[in-house]
């Protein structure tokens, strides 16, 4: 599927679907809640996240202008729900693919390169209270 397609599917389709299970216990998506640069609007967005250091590493599939993430830069923070807990994110970081691919498991790495994924993002976080 081109990638334009699937993106689209996936943001009218899929995401709405994972947004149901995202930020769970269990769930291997976190959800980032973010506000529209334009529009001022409340967003919430399914994204694939492992722990890193003192923050998150995060997988950029569609690459580094995908909404959410301009959305997330224009406003410097965000919030991210993961494993049923809320973090404060701040201090963005675009990382190189050899050092970010390492964050995350086996599995999830090799889906990541089987796509090509290029674009990772570091971002600092800290847990707020529920």
């Amino acid at each position: 599927m081109p990638y334009n397609k699937m993106r689209t599917f996936n943001k009218r389709l899929l995401n709405p679907i994972t947004r149901k299970i995202a930020g769970t216990a269990h769930s291997p998506f976190a959800l980032v809640y973010h506000v529209g640069r334009r529009s001022g609007k409340l967003f919430e967005t399914p994204i694939m996240v492992e722990p890193w250091h003192d923050g998150f590493m995060i997988a950029l599939t569609y690459g580094s202008e995908v909404d959410w993430y301009r959305n997330v830069r224009a406003a410097g923070r965000c919030t991210l729900r993961w494993h049923g807990k809320t973090y404060a994110v701040d201090q963005l970081k675009l990382v190189e693919t050899s050092m970010a691919l390492p964050a995350f498991p086996l599995f999830l790495r090799s889906i990541l390169r089987l796509r090509h994924t290029q674009d990772f993002v570091n971002m600092k976080a800290r847990q707020v209270a529920p």
